[in-house]
């Protein structure tokens, strides 16, 4: 069970991510994320951090995918260090989200409240589980029974 949603939402979660870190290079995107850091009071370094570490995640989630050559371990490592970097994003842009200098108008959707950030935090959490789940019986079934 846990195989079956893992290739789907870490295949999602992939193109998400890479997709929107990618555009953050273009306007309009462009200029609402740089927006969104600047109102934020982060660091100026946090806009081109912010958009390539979202390419770097994307390429972490399909990377599992595209390289056939991987073993299941890691495959396994890849999807959790790309979750674990999401997680650290979302929490970010929850952040951004919540700040009162941020206006809805350069947020995804127009929608000040986090939605976003916290749907696709809640697909990570799920991703990893499964993750975590999966390695955790192929270790335990590689451990000789005693």
């Amino acid at each position: 069970m846990a195989r079956r949603l893992i290739k789907p939402l870490s295949l999602l979660l992939g193109v998400w991510m890479f997709m929107f870190g990618f555009l953050k290079f273009f306007q309009p995107i462009r200029g609402w994320f740089d927006i969104q850091i600047q109102q934020s009071h982060l660091p100026h370094e946090s806009i081109l951090a912010g958009k390539l570490t979202e390419m770097v995640t994307g390429t972490l989630f399909l990377l599992p995918w595209v390289w056939r050559s991987l073993t299941a371990k890691s495959k396994d490592q890849l999807l959790l260090l790309a979750c674990l970097i999401l997680f650290t994003q979302m929490g970010v842009a929850i952040y951004v989200h919540l700040q009162p200098g941020v206006p809805a108008s350069v947020l995804p959707l127009g929608i000040k409240p986090p939605v976003i950030p916290v749907v696709v935090l809640l697909l990570g959490l799920l991703t990893a589980f499964g993750v975590w789940k999966e390695w955790r019986a192929e270790k335990a079934s590689d451990t000789p029974n005693q």
